[in-house]
């Protein structure tokens, strides 16, 4: 069961991924969090992208090769994110987890 929650929130292979290394591989970071959640308080540079709006705005994310982030308040919803768009074909998608601490990763 443990081994079944580290894949789904994206901790499955014992090691987490270098998030400082994706972004200067021009990786973007997605906040799925709602705009009022977004402003009030978010990474710098990330994109808003609500995960109820976030299957019809895939057209904004053109290539599916890119590094992406996916980050929310507690990391639930960036689980979902991140299963949606590997599911639409990206395939360089990690779960950032909360921005917050995100944030303290890649500062």
């Amino acid at each position: 069961m443990l081994n079944i929650l580290k894949r789904l929130f994206g901790s499955g292979s014992g090691t987490s991924p270098d998030f400082t290394e994706l972004l200067k591989n021009d990786g973007i970071i997605i906040d799925v969090r709602t705009s009022g959640e977004y402003a009030s308080g978010h990474i710098k540079g990330s994109k808003n992208i609500p995960l109820n709006t976030l299957s019809g705005n895939l057209s904004k994310l053109k290539n599916k090769e890119r590094p992406i982030i996916t980050c929310c308040a507690s990391g639930m919803r960036s689980a979902t994110a991140k299963n949606i768009l590997k599911n639409q074909g990206f395939t360089n998608v990690h779960n950032g987890g909360g921005w917050k601490r995100l944030n303290q990763k890649i500062s």
